[in-house]
């Protein structure tokens, strides 16, 4: 029962890491020091949509569920609502390609915007 609890836990957190990934550039234009983990964040999301690898995070879940006994991912909450948001059906290397371009749109779009505001800010 704590393996299948722990891979749920680890489940939700890779959610907010993808969340974060893809949208933590605008807690940048907030607070400019979340940058110092934003970067490499999106960084890391990038290089693996970009390659095919895999997470750790997503080898740490399936590790905690076949140790809770290969449980599957129909029976929580978590599991049927969460799981197809993080591991679409289809998933192909085109659209994995898409996503890492996407990424790195809103991130250069962001952060282009926050070096304009620095330097707006530096030449007054």
């Amino acid at each position: 029962m704590i393996y299948r609890f722990l891979a749920d836990f680890v489940l939700v957190l890779h959610l907010l890491f993808i969340g974060f990934v893809i949208f933590g550039g605008l807690l940048v234009l907030r607070s400019p020091w979340i940058a110092l983990a934003h970067v490499p964040a999106a960084c890391w999301g990038a290089f693996i949509e970009l390659t095919g690898g895999l997470c750790p995070l997503t080898v740490m879940e399936v590790g905690l569920r076949r140790i809770a006994g290969d449980a599957g991912y129909s029976g929580s909450f978590v599991e049927h609502y969460l799981l197809p948001v993080i591991y679409p059906a289809g998933l192909t290397r085109d659209i994995q390609f898409g996503l890492a371009g996407l990424v790195i749109l809103i991130n250069v779009a962001i952060y282009g915007q926050l070096v304009y505001r620095w330097q707006v800010s530096r030449s007054k």
